[in-house]
Order: structure tokens, then C-alpha cells, then sequence
């Protein structure tokens, strides 16, 4: 389901679609084309519609939808479901020229924690990627953390007590016994940090492990860093799912402001040492991230698309010295423009919709729920928002190497031990059609062939 320039969705000719709107188009035929030709043909709409959705063709835009709205369908095959999300991003996105207009049709909308909870517990059990992730990341923090008796273990987002109840568990079983465990848990929501707190000391009692839990209610783009303290004698370790991108969201009014101010002094810091490029990254993030000696590198130290936040909250995180961080995060590459944007998200998801299938019946409420409340926010959120109000901002294995090799983070190779026990993982709930792929110390997991999230670890770097 390749987007890419080049492919055959970019050379297709369907001469139906030069029918003048006016003489009716053959809806009732293009609903019995064969799935292969029905997708292909779905594509091929989805692109154009993007190009007229970009210039702001309104009418072109409309004209395209309705012929993709008898061809998509949230209950069909791949192809025709992920088009049903594309086409409600398309449409809420044109919808915003209209403030008034797009304000009243989601005024009524609700969304109970209850429910947004429950949809992401659906996507864990129908889904072997987070579980992978858990499992990669409790086991990178038994090898970090052998031998220490006092470990905190700070979670950026604090919401499967699963994952740590495994890790207790594993704890108990320590040649040396369990240390004295502190985590630090954070999330958004009081009521979901009350459960994770009594769920994990009532799995710690019967262990019979020191445990505590310090629940901070914030979102993560406005977390007090200074609430993330560290006892001494503890050995630090932190955990974060799917979290990081959020912060790639920028106020670009202010970085417009800002952007005369700083391309001159970013070029003079391009040469410094790693030790005091570091120390600028902190003291100035808006520079860093303004700054661009190279526009065609899309792996310039000063190009990634870190914002002012990323900078600082990385270096915040350096600063606690931690001896192990686990970063899992989207293998994806959405770009800047909505084209790039568009075709990087049909990559993704199509894959991520390909697995449900394998997963689920395609009358499944259960997988229906995963595909519109989870998978089809997000696409919604990359097709539809701009600014700071597009948190899924996804983003390549490479690209976060480079960012937090350049925060000051030294990598650390996932063990062979981990990845063995990920693969037991997957035979053991009988996923099938799911690999890991090591690279570049890390581990990759794929649906088939196609990379869909990546598992990094990284430790405290002190410069000499």
C-alpha cells in the first residue's frame, strides 16, 4: 500500500474518473470491483483529494470525497477502512476554514476516561506492540539494575499496571533478593495514577518488596520537571511508551518571532564540542531548533524538528543522570508538508489496520473501537491540526538517535536475552505474522516486513 513517488498509484489511469460530476458517476458498479482494483483505485482517490485538500480546492475536494465515501467502509477490508478515517480527516480539516461551523458539529462530542482507557486496554490485548515494548523494557532494567538495593523507575506515562506488576514479579526472583523500588508515575488523570497505585502496592505486599509509588498528575508538555527528584543511592531508570513525539509540537508563532534573532548565532554553535553544544542546547532550545546550516538534511544536528521543548525536557532528563532510559516510539516519518504527511500515515497505518485484520473478524465491535477511537484520533490529529494542536508528530529510529546522542544520552545495546524473551512473548499468545528486527543496538517490531514501532535504550553520558 505504497504511497511513494513512483509507484503504480501515481501512474493509475481510471477513465471514469473524467466523468463531469453532472452525468453521475458509477457508484453502483465501483462497489463490485474486485478488491485488488478497488484499493488501488481507493489509493489513487486518497492522493488526489490530498493535492486538492492542500491548494484548498474546496469543490474538487467534495467532489472526491463522495466518490471515496462508496467505496470506504469502516467494517470492508483494509484499504476501505483506513480510506473511511482519511476521508473524516480530510473533511474535519476543510471544515476548520469554518470555526464557527466546525466548532458546533463537535461541541456535543464525549469522551469519558472510562472509555479512552478502555479502547487502549483493547489495542494492548488485540496487539502484541505494547506488550513487546513492556517485556523489551523490563528486561533492559533487570540487567541495568543487578545488584542495586534502591531503584526508581520514573514513567512518563503511567497507565498499564501490567508492565509492572511482570517486573515485580522478575524482581522477587533476584539471586540477591528485591531492592527497595520507587516509581514515579505520571499521567494526566488523578483517578488513573489511584488505581496504578493500588493495584502495584497490593502486587508488591503479597512480594513481600519495598515499594512506593509517587503519582504526578500533569500532561507531559507541562510536567515541573524539578517533581522529578532522585534520593541519592538510588539507580535511576526511565520508561517512556509512545510519549516523546507529543513534545515535537511547537508554538511556530513564536518561532516565527524568534527565527531573524537566531540563525546566526545557531551557525557559529554548529562547530562546538559535543560537551558545549550540549550546554547551549539547554540555556537556548529556540535557537536550536531555528537553526538549519543545511535545509537539504533532513539529518543536520540543527534540521531534526526538536522543539524548544524537546531540547529542554531532554536535557532536563540528562540532568538526573539516569542509568537507563527506554524510549519506544512510532518507526514512522510523517514529514512537514500535509503530501508528505498524507503518505507517510498511509504507510503506518495501513500496516497497523493489516495487522487488526489478522487479529479480529471484520464485524469485531472490539476491533471497530481500536480503529476509530484510537488509530483513527491520530489520523484525524496528523491529517487535520496544525501548530502545537499536532501531537503526533512521528518521526524515523535515526532521527532520535541523533537527538539524543546530541542531549548528552549514550546508547545502549539491547541484549540478545531481550529480544529472545520478546519472540518467546509472541509465541507464547500466539501472535503470528509479527518479527523483531535488530538495529543499531536496538530492536524494531514489524507487522510482516513493515517497521511500526522501535525500542532504544540510552544511559547517562558524562563528558569529560
Amino acid at each position: 500500500m505504497s504511497m511513494d513517488d513512483g509507484s503504480p498509484t501515481t501512474s493509475l489511469h481510471f477513465p471514469w474518473m473524467a466523468l463531469s460530476p453532472e452525468l453521475g458517476l458509477p457508484y453502483n458498479w465501483l462497489r463490485y470491483m474486485e478488491s485488488e482494483q478497488r484499493g488501488l483505485y481507493l489509493l489513487h482517490l486518497l492522493e488526489a483529494c490530498a493535492n486538492q485538500v492542500a491548494v484548498g480546492s474546496i469543490d474538487n475536494a467534495n467532489i472526491s470525497l463522495e466518490q471515496i465515501s462508496h467505496l470506504a467502509s469502516t467494517d470492508g477490508d483494509t484499504t476501505q477502512r483506513i480510506a473511511a478515517y482519511f476521508t473524516e480527516a480530510f473533511a474535519d480539516r476543510m471544515l476548520k476554514r469554518w470555526r464557527g461551523l466546525h466548532k458546533a458539529l463537535n461541541s456535543t462530542k464525549i469522551s469519558s476516561l472510562q472509555e479512552e482507557m478502555s479502547v487502549r486496554r483493547l489495542f494492548y490485548e488485540l496487539c502484541p506492540f505494547l506488550r513487546l515494548a513492556h517485556e523489551i523494557t523490563n528486561q533492559a532494567i533487570i540487567e541495568a539494575m543487578e545488584g542495586e538495593k534502591m531503584v526508581h523507575i520514573i514513567d512518563l506515562y503511567s497507565s498499564e499496571p501490567e508492565q509492572w506488576r511482570n517486573l515485580l514479579h522478575t524482581l522477587s526472583h533476584r539471586p540477591e533478593g528485591p531492592p527497595h523500588l520507587r516509581i514515579t508515575g505520571i499521567h494526566k488523570h488523578k483517578e488513573v495514577l489511584d488505581q496504578m497505585a493500588l493495584m502495584l502496592k497490593e502486587e508488591a505486599d503479597k512480594l513481600n518488596i519495598p515499594f512506593r509509588f509517587n503519582p504526578i498528575v500533569s500532561k507531559l508538555e507541562d510536567l515541573d520537571l524539578e517533581t522529578l527528584r532522585v534520593n541519592t543511592g538510588e539507580a535511576l531508570a526511565i520508561s517512556s511508551v509512545l510519549q516523546l513525539h507529543s513534545l515535537l509540537a511547537t508554538d511556530e508563532e513564536v518561532l516565527r518571532r524568534n527565527s531573524p534573532l537566531v540563525s546566526k548565532k545557531a551557525r557559529k554553535v554548529f562547530q562546538m564540542d559535543p560537551r558545549t553544544f550540549r550546554e547551549f542546547l539547554e540555556k537556548d532550545p529556540v535557537t536550536m531548533h531555528m537553526a538549519n546550516p543545511d535545509p537539504t538534511s533532513t539529518l543536520s544536528p540543527l534540521s531534526l524538528s526538536a522543539s524548544p521543548k524537546m531540547g529542554s525536557f531532554l536535557s532536563a532528563l540528562w540532568g538526573l543522570s539516569p542509568k537507563l532510559m527506554v524510549i519506544t516510539e512510532q518507526e514512522a516519518n510523517h514529514g512537514s508538508t500535509l503530501i508528505e504527511r498524507v503518505r507517510g500515515a498511509l504507510n503506518f497505518y495501513a500496516a497497523l489496520f493489516d495487522s487488526l485484520e489478522s487479529a479480529a473478524s471484520r464485524a469485531s465491535i472490539e476491533r471497530q473501537k481500536v480503529e476509530k477511537m484510537l488509530f483513527g484520533e491520530e489520523i484525524k490529529n496528523i491529517i487535520a491540526c496544525e501548530g502545537a494542536e499536532r501531537k503526533e508528530r512521528h518521526e524515523t529510529l535515526e532521527k532520535w538517535i541523533l537527538r539524543l546522542e546530541l542531549a548528552g544520552f549514550g546508547r545502549v545495546p539491547l541484549s540478545y536475552h531481550g529480544r529472545l524473551q520478546a519472540c518467546r512473548l509472541l509465541q507464547g499468545y500466539g501472535y503470528n505474522g509479527y518479527n523483531i528486527k535488530e538495529e543499531n543496538g536496538c530492536l524494531v517490531i514489524c507487522w510482516q516486513e513493515c517497521p511500526l514501532f522501535s525500542v532504544s535504550a540510552w544511559r547517562f553520558r558524562r563528558y569529560d
